[in-house]
């Protein structure tokens, strides 16, 4: 496999979700998040973000059995591709999700391992680690790993406002009952635990797309552009 075979960007999924909720969604709650994402794109990228090369932080994650395990056993001296994601709640997240479940190939074939990490609660349901996973997902209690790598956000009272008329209550479903949430974000991180690579999004309706990562992957090995 390789990126080329990846013909369905995430972005084009992306397009007709926004379309589908243009249409169903509340105009008042639509009129918010609108707003919202002209916001953030203003803003951009924070300046405390983390910048390669260094090390990948070694933070304590729980997972899905609610187990304690350090992000430095969990990479386990392999190349790594990590992905933050807001939480199974927000429906842009699953079309990332679900686009990095068919890398997986690829990624074993390199010897590659991809983890998925969000502040959502390990007993909240989730269809990324029904059956038999793909890939192992991890909670990050309090954001404390996104925070090292300075890829945190915090919705506005505006959205908090509009995401609990569509049933969407942050601090029931992360860990520490917080609102703040990781811009959803891919780092590579090398054998030896570091950073050498990072595509963080401000606005969480634009993800890394695969064909990016396998690019990553090309030029950390030493490949040209």
């Amino acid at each position: 496999m390789n990126a080329a075979r990846h013909d369905t960007p995430i972005a084009t999924e992306v397009a007709k979700l926004r379309e589908r909720v243009s249409v169903q969604a509340p105009a008042d709650v639509t009129a918010v998040f609108d707003a919202d994402e002209r916001r953030l794109d203003a803003a951009g990228l924070p300046p405390g973000i983390a910048r390669p090369p260094i090390p990948f932080p070694d933070i304590d994650l729980h997972d899905m059995s609610g187990n304690v395990v350090s992000s430095a056993t969990i990479l386990a001296g392999r190349t790594t591709v990590v992905v933050f994601y807001r939480g199974t709640w927000c429906p842009y997240c699953n079309i990332a999700l679900h686009a990095y479940r068919q890398l997986m190939p690829e990624l074993s074939a390199r010897g590659v391992s991809l983890i998925a990490v969000s502040p959502q609660k390990p007993e909240v349901p989730s269809e990324v680690d029904a059956g038999d996973p793909p890939f192992p997902v991890f909670c990050d209690p309090g954001s404390k790993l996104a925070d090292a790598l300075g890829i945190m956000t915090t919705p506005t009272e505006a959205v908090r406002d509009a995401q609990t008329q569509l049933g969407f209550d942050l601090r029931a479903f992360n860990a520490g009952h917080s609102e703040a949430i990781p811009m959803p974000t891919v780092a590579l991180v090398d054998s030896s635990g570091v950073l050498r690579w990072i595509d963080a999004h401000p606005n969480y309706t634009r993800r890394t797309e695969p064909a990016e990562i396998l690019a990553a992957l090309h030029l950390a090995a030493g490949g040209q552009p």
